[in-house]
Formats: structure tokens, sequence, C-alpha cells
């Protein structure tokens, strides 16, 4: 046999003997067994993502995500067009509304998620019994069968490591919305088991003497198949685990099998299956759906989607960038399984990581090349709200470390415990402490059984904005909740809501087309003049960087389209735009110079209200619904969306119509604008000093 394919060991290590082999082959626990064990996991998983799923839309994608897979439209690149296949599916169940359908069907993938990698860590375990022991390994290992603990060296890891993946920070919170992340890690553990299951039978039959290895190829193609389709979701973490995959083919089968018909026939099934999920973007396309983003009809239009091309200004090989990017990713893997000062999960995975490197070397590479690969990727781009997705596979292979950990514990105890019962009992309590580390470290943050954050907050500024207004906003956190909300469920479909960002792409025109077609008839002009060049631009952006007139052209259009739209809507309705246009931007900058120069702004709840005239303009005073902000009925981190961009724009809109109330001598309003900011934030010096200001100007009693 070559040497490349036989399973690493100690050097030191002597061949295990026949006998030991075929007692440790009877004591493997049955499939059905391992499948009582993952059911177990699924079932607890479901449960706890069933009861803390939110009740409506949430923030960042899920608005635009749920209305791509109700109306089976086009989403952001690279499309996800499985998982938009899947989630219309969870969309036409009847049960509660369109966000809650969706929503559990992460809570779905999420659980059998957890209950695949109980899988893979069950069939990681069962491979160490047939590889050669290291030193002083055949003593323990005849200890742990004459002891009868084999089948916990099994069964106790992989639902530690099942429950502590299924209890993590990232898994659960996606679980319980709409978003791609839980079917793109249920895919990509599929594809885990059944590599390592092919690599377990292989080395099985090695042991035993059994024929060819190749009558278990089916379980490496339908890898290669699932792989396939997992590219249809988020193909970047799944591209990212080729290396690892490669690991335990090269050490399971040598060299000889990267220049074998086995990986051509693999390559192929996997591009089938790719090719098959990405036929869905054209025809859905050719539908015209009413989200339909990059209209990706033509090759090069399909390419240009699938690569994400609009988003490689964010990478960056900056070594203070790549540095700042390793420090969030530290502070997130410290709070990922439990509480930042009770890091026991990781101390168990750096144990399981130390013991797979001595007693089963390809584990070892194959989790180390998943953190590697991931890392070099996540590290050098700049992700947006949803970064700690992207770790999701570093997050897996720590779950599965921390299993390891669990067994070599377990292997301690049995070499020096004379107690069968002890050896249940560090089982037992490894399993317990580790998993209720995570449960209790993630509950606060990760139950959204309360969470109405993005439904509160797209009322509130719908609330602000009279009828037929036009509301510009650059705020994805805006613009994707109220793409639900206006869409799914037909609330003020009067306001033009429209996403100056969005105006950048020649797509969103369509979709402004079908659903405010008065808002584009009234600009056809200006808005056409600047398409003509947008398209130009999607069609080379090189030509425009190069070219400064080019440049100045686009720009130049792209302003006065903005100041037709403004100046055609305002004849007949109010105009409003909220805060972060407000903003430093270089993108949008000469857009809110012309529009604070032009107008007046005067607060209206959660929205400015663009004014011609500087004299006081009225407005009611707004009663905002804020549950789940900050009556502590929901816990967010500092770097949470809600923290960052949410809550601020309560509190500076609050300040701001404190201030203008103050300016025109409203004194007794602008107090209680300025409390009410306190109450949502009882730190803003603003809010103090206004309140301080207003308050000193009333006349004493």
């Amino acid at each position: 046999m070559n040497l490349s394919t036989k399973p690493s060991r100690h050097p030191s290590a002597k061949p295990a003997s026949k006998s030991n082999r075929q007692v440790n082959a009877a004591a493997i626990p049955s499939s059905s067994a391992q499948l009582v064990c993952a059911g177990a996991v699924f079932l607890a998983a479901l449960l706890l993502f069933s009861w803390t799923l939110a009740p409506t839309v949430t923030l960042t994608d899920s608005g635009e995500l749920v209305v791509v897979a109700q109306g089976l439209g086009v989403a952001h690149p690279p499309g996800f067009p499985l998982w938009v296949i899947l989630a219309h599916l969870a969309s036409l169940v009847p049960l509660g509304n369109v966000a809650v359908r969706i929503n559990f069907s992460s809570a779905l993938f999420a659980a059998l998620a957890s209950a695949i990698l109980t899988l893979v860590v069950a069939e990681l375990m069962i491979t160490a019994a047939y590889l050669p022991a290291r030193k002083g390994g055949a003593q323990q290992r005849k200890r742990a069968v004459d002891s009868g603990i084999d089948r916990l060296l099994v069964f106790a890891p992989a639902l530690g490591a099942g429950l502590l993946m299924a209890f993590s920070r990232t898994l659960w919170s996606y679980a319980t919305i709409a978003e791609v992340y839980t079917l793109n890690t249920l895919l990509i553990l599929i594809v885990f088991f059944l590599m390592v299951r092919w690599r377990r039978r292989i080395i099985a039959d090695r042991r035993e003497k059994r024929g060819p290895v190749t009558i278990h190829d089916s379980w490496l193609y339908a890898a290669a198949a699932v792989f396939g389709f997992a590219l249809g979701v988020h193909h970047v973490t799944v591209g990212l685990i080729l290396p690892a995959l490669a690991v335990v083919v090269y050490r399971t089968e040598g060299l000889r099998f990267f220049t074998s018909r086995r990986l051509v026939y693999a390559a192929l099934i996997s591009l089938a299956a790719m090719v098959a999920v990405y036929a869905y973007l054209p025809f859905a396309a050719s539908r015209s759906p009413l989200i339909n983003w990059g209209n990706p009809r033509s090759l090069q239009e399909i390419w240009w989607h699938i690569t994400g091309r609009q988003y490689r200004v964010f990478f960056s090989f900056s070594p203070t960038m790549m540095g700042a990017q390793f420090i969030e990713f530290c502070r997130m893997l410290l709070r990922e399984f439990g509480p930042a000062w009770l890091p026991l999960p990781l101390v168990l995975a750096f144990a399981g990581f130390a013991t797979a490197y001595r007693q089963d070397r390809t584990t070892f590479w194959f989790l180390l090349f998943i953190v590697i690969a991931n890392l070099a990727y996540d590290l050098s781009y700049e992700i947006a709200e949803d970064k700690d997705a992207y770790y999701l596979p570093v997050f897996i292979s720590i779950a599965i470390g921390a299993g390891l950990g669990i067994r070599w514990l377990i292997e301690l105890t049995a070499v020096k415990s004379i107690s069968l019962g002890t050896s249940y009992g560090v089982a037992a309590i490894a399993v317990l402490v580790t998993s209720a580390t995570a449960f209790a470290g993630n509950w606060p943050f990760n139950n959204r059984r309360h969470y109405f954050i993005a439904h509160d907050y797209v009322e509130n500024l719908l609330s602000g904005v009279q009828p037929n207004g036009l509301l510009l906003t650059q705020d994805w956190q805006v613009a994707s909740p109220m793409f639900y909300a206006q869409q799914i469920e037909q609330r003020r479909r009067d306001v033009k809501v429209v996403d100056v960002n969005l105006l950048r792409r020649s797509w969103y025109f369509d979709y402004l087309r079908r659903t405010y077609p008065d808002l584009i008839e009234r600009s056809r002009e200006k808005i056409e003049m600047f398409v003509e060049d947008l398209k130009a631009w999607e069609r080379d952006p090189a030509e425009f960087k190069s070219n400064a007139l080019l440049t100045q052209k686009i720009s130049t259009a792209f302003l006065e389209m903005i100041q037709s739209i403004v100046t055609n809507e305002s004849a007949v309705g109010p105009v409003y735009m909220t805060r972060d246009l407000l903003l430093p931007d270089t993108t949008n900058g000469a857009v809110t110079q012309w529009l604070t120069q032009s107008y007046q702004l005067v607060p209206h709840g959660l929205v400015f209200n663009l004014t011609r005239d500087s004299r006081f303009h009225d407005s009611p005073d707004v009663q905002l619904e804020t549950r789940g902000l900050a009556d502590g009925s929901v816990r967010f981190e500092k770097d949470d969306v809600v923290n960052l961009k949410i809550l601020p724009g309560y509190t500076s809109m609050l300040i701001n119509r404190g201030r203008y109330l103050a300016a025109f001598n409203q004194d007794w309003r602008a107090i209680i604008a300025f409390k009410e900011a306190l109450i949502l934030d009882p730190n803003l010096a603003a809010a103090r000093e206004g309140l301080a200001e207003s308050t000193a100007k009333l006349p004493s009693p």
C-alpha cells in the first residue's frame, strides 16, 4: 500500500492485533443507534428554534429574501437559487404569516444541520476504532472495551458536539429568521458526513482485507452532488471547504485518486448539480418577477451575478484591515459557545484538536484546513452585518473539535478509574456542561420570540409620512423590511419608498416602474438619461473609472434625476427622507448637499419632511412603538445592527425633533422628545444637554 494512503499514527505505535480489531469492530454502534442519537439532537434543536422563532420579518436581508422567495424572484448576488426554491415551498404552508413560514424553514434546516453534525462526529469516533493505537493506546482501548464504554466513546462526543452546535450563537441566531445560512450549513455538513462515511468504509475494508475500495464511491459521488447543490446557496463558504475535502481524499486514497477517472466523475457530478441549480436564475429573470436583482438573463449577466461583481470593492489585503478583522473574529469566537469568561467548549476543542493530531492525523488536518481556508478569505473581505455567518465553517470545525475533546476526557477517565459509573458520569457532565454553557450564554441574545424590531421600525417610519408621500432612504435596514411591509403585508402602498443606493442598479428601475409607475412617468426624461449611462457603466465600470469625463457625466445625470424626482413628487405629495442621508457619505454626498441647501428638514417622527420655506411647520407628536428595543425583552450585542443603526435612528430623530421644537420655543414638547430619547438610551449627552436647555427656558413655577 502506498504510504500516503495509510491512516496516520504515532511513530512508536504498534499495529493492533487482529483480535483487537475484531473486538472493536464488533463493538461499533449500529446505524440505527446513531440515528437515534442524531434524532434526539434534531428534536431538541427544533423545539428550541421553534420556541425562539421570530414572529415576523427581521432586519438586514430578511425582508428582501422573503419577498424574493414568495414571488420566485432573484435575490441579491449570488442569488441563492436553491434557498429561494425551498423557501418558496415553505411560504406555501398555511401556517402563520409568510415571514414566519420562511423563518421556520430556517429552524428546520438548522435542526437538521445539528443532527448531521452529530452523525459526522459519530463517524469520526467509529473510524478511530479502526485506526492503529498510539503508544499506550492498546491498553486504553482494551480497558474501554472490557469496561463497556466503547459506545459511550461514540455517543457522548456526538451528542455533545451536536447540542453545542445547536446552542451556538451564530447557527441559533440564523435559525430564527429568514436567511440562507442554515441551509448552507446543513449542506456543508451533509458533504462532511458523506465524505467521512466514505473514508470509514474504506478504512474498515482495508483493516479486514475485504474487496476494492471503489465499491464505496457512491458515498463520494453523493457528496459531490450535494457539494454542487450547495454551491447554489452561498457558494463562497461552500467553496472554501474544498481544501479540507482534498485532505480527506488524499489521506485516504493518496495521489493516485487525483489522476484517476474518479476525480473526473466527481467533478462532473458537482458541475451538473451546480448548473442545474443556477439555471433557475435566467428562468426566474425571464418571468420579470417583482425583485429581479441584476436581471441575469445573458451568460455575462448570470456570471456577474453569481460571482458577486458588485462586492469586489470590499476586498482588501491591508494588514491593518485584516488585523482588525482578526480581532473581531476572536471576539466573536469567545462568545460563540457561551460567555467569553467561560470558554469551556473552546478548551475542549483545543484538547480535541491535540488528540486528533496524535491519534487521527487525517481528522486533524481536515478540521485545520476548514479553519485556515475560511479565515484566509474572511479576513480579507470587509463583510457587512452578517459577517458572523461567514465564519460558520470555522464554528463547525470547533464544535467537532469539542466532541473530540469530550472523547479525550472520557478516555482519560477510563484509564485512571476503576468504576464504569465514573466514566458515564464524566461523559454526562461534559455533555451537559458544554451544552448548558452555550445555551445559557446565548439564550438572551437568540430568543426572538418577541422580536418586532423591524416591524415596528417600518410602522413608525410610515406613521410620520402623509398619504401619497415620497420617502428617500439609503438605509438597507429601512428598504429591506419595507419590501416585506408593502409587497407582502400590503401596508401603506401609497407611500413611494425609494432606496437611493439601489438607484445605481438598473434592475431597480424595473421594480419602481411596476410599483410606482406614476413616479417613473413624471420624471421619465431624466430617469432614461441616467439609466442609459448606468447600463454603460454596468457593462464596463473600468472605462468610467479611467475616464473623468464619463464619471462626471454619470454623476451629473444621477443628481439631476434625484432633483427631478423630488421636485416632481413634491407637486403631488409631501417628500421625506431618513436620517441616514445626512450621515457622511462620499457616494451620495452631492445629493445630501442639494437636499440640505434646497429644503428645510422638519422632523416628522422618524423621518424628515422636506419643506421649501423656513417657517415653523407643526407636526403631531408621534407615539412610537418600540417593543424589544429598550425594554429588556430582547438583548443585543454592541455590534448588533440594532445598536449600530436602529437605536440611533430612534434617538437621533427624537433629539432632532427636540431641537427643532426648542428653536421655535416649543420647549414643553421639546422636553418630551428629549426624555423619550433618554428612555431609549440614558447615556445620550446631546439629549441631556437639550433637556437641560429647554428646562431652563421654562418660566419658574
